[in-house]
């Protein structure tokens, strides 16, 4: 459980860093929530996603669901990539 901890805190950074590299070349954001977070700021909006995000994960321990994390590990190593790819295609 501990490596899928260790993964899951690497994709919010991950997600964090290349959310925020696409607002700077000029990408929005799809989720309606983190959408209306950065309202407040591209970065803090994303960050209050990312805390909340984290939040969940504990709520997901102290329930003793640590599968869930491990679904949403998946999920966001995805975001990830979608991510990665807009950027490059800015970048081409």
């Amino acid at each position: 459980m501990v490596l899928c901890l260790v993964v899951f805190l690497c994709l919010q950074v991950l997600d964090f860093i290349t959310t925020i590299v696409g607002f700077s070349l000029g990408g929005y954001e799809l989720s309606p929530f983190v959408r209306w977070l950065t309202a407040l700021g591209p970065t803090t909006g994303v960050a209050i996603a990312k805390l909340g995000a984290c939040l969940l994960a504990g709520v997901c321990l102290w329930l003793r669901k640590e599968r869930v994390i491990y679904w949403a590990n998946y999920f966001f190593a995805a975001l990830v990539l979608w991510n990665l790819a807009q950027i490059l295609r800015v970048l081409a």
